[in-house]
């Protein structure tokens, strides 16, 4: 009768936890994350802090590190060391040339670790120093808690991220128009320079299987298991999501980018048409100018039944315009916040000129117009 109790409980406790699960689209991965890639905001996470292999996702960095430091029209004369790498590969022959561009799209649709030392080598001459260069480049972007010892994620113990740290790379990649384009590619054929057109067909199955579809990298290791960072846009709307060691990762992903397209909305935070500010003007003409936003401001905000999360303006002006003032330039910031959260900042403007009633002022612009 015991073991029976203790049969049942177990039973009951599984049950709960597939509920669980089921009722919050949770993957099965050791750690995941859903970012908003104008903002930045996170629209769900689970572990999203721990310290993980992530196998070729990695090769997100070398590719933004080759299109920021590189011509993409330089051509690249592979190494022996290039081409005897192990694992995924476009199967690249010593003393082979490739156009750099061609070469990115061997690293991301086809995930070739040959293609992936190739770039490394053209652009820091070695692996080593490339890695260095991807190390302080994440640092720039708050990726703290990465370390990268190769441009492919073979297995190393000192090779890792975070599923927020990766998302951290992955949003600064998306905002690159030649990245964001490479890893939406589905197909892409490489002709030029090579004895024998390479037929290239993306990995990433979220670019036919998920609405929106439009990246990023698959990965998998024995160590790192599962991986997929992808993306996926609709209405202008641009999310990510990051399973790191994911039993499924094409369901896992799908869930992800399904529980933040679901929960949040993407609204216009700041409405350049609707807020005015009044400020009073010192030694002016007029007493009072207006001051309006710059620029519109679009951000993820939370649906709470049927309403939103209640938002924050922070208005960062001086307490008066002195007078001369100039239409259109900058008077100030206004921040908007959720949850402590800064969605982002426009600028904001003064919306017309006002004449100084200063005679001073007047007296000293007529002394110098004389003397020039």
């Amino acid at each position: 009768m015991k073991k029976f109790f203790i049969i049942l409980i177990i039973i009951t406790q599984i049950s709960f936890f597939q509920v669980i699960n089921a009722e919050n689209n949770l993957p099965c991965a050791k750690s995941s994350i859903v970012m908003d890639v104008n903002t930045g905001r996170i629209l769900y996470s689970s572990n999203s802090a721990l310290k993980l292999p992530m196998a070729s996702t990695t090769k997100i960095m070398t590719v933004l590190l080759a299109i920021e430091n590189c011509d993409l029209n330089d051509i690249v004369t592979v190494s022996r060391n290039a081409s005897i790498q192990e694992g995924s590969s476009v199967y690249l022959r010593e003393g082979e040339r490739m156009r750099l561009s061609d070469l990115l799209y061997c690293v991301m649709l086809r995930s070739g670790n040959d293609a992936a030392v190739a770039v490394a080598e053209h652009i820091s001459g070695s692996v080593e120093d490339f890695a260095e260069l991807m190390n302080n480049r994440a640092k720039t972007l708050g990726a703290k808690n990465t370390n990268f010892m190769n441009p492919h994620g073979l297995p190393n113990d000192n090779h890792y991220t975070t599923s927020y740290d990766l998302a951290l790379i992955t949003r600064e990649a998306l905002k690159n128009k030649i990245f964001a384009d490479i890893v939406k590619t589905k197909k892409h054929t490489v002709s030029e320079l090579i004895n024998e057109k390479k037929y290239l067909e993306n990995k990433n199955k979220m670019l036919w299987q998920y609405p929106g579809g439009d990246g990023v990298k698959t990965g998998y290791t024995g160590k790192a298991g599962q991986c997929l960072v992808s993306s996926a846009t609709k209405d202008s709307w641009q999310i990510l999501s990051v399973v790191l060691n994911c039993s499924d990762i094409w369901k896992g992903s799908t869930e992800l980018l399904n529980y933040g397209f679901s929960n949040y909305d993407n609204i216009k935070v700041v409405d350049k048409s609707k807020i005015k500010i009044n400020v009073n003007v010192l030694k002016g003409k007029e007493k009072a100018i207006q001051v309006i936003p710059k620029d519109d401001l679009y951000a993820p905000i939370k649906k709470i039944d049927n309403d939103y999360e209640k938002l924050d303006h922070v208005e960062n002006l001086p307490k008066d315009a002195k007078a001369p003032v100039k239409k259109n330039s900058k008077a100030g910031t206004l921040e908007i916040y959720a949850d402590n959260f800064l969605l982002g900042h426009v600028d904001l403007i003064y919306n017309k000129d006002v004449e100084s009633s200063d005679i001073f002022y007047h007296l000293k612009n007529i002394v110098n117009t004389f003397l020039l």
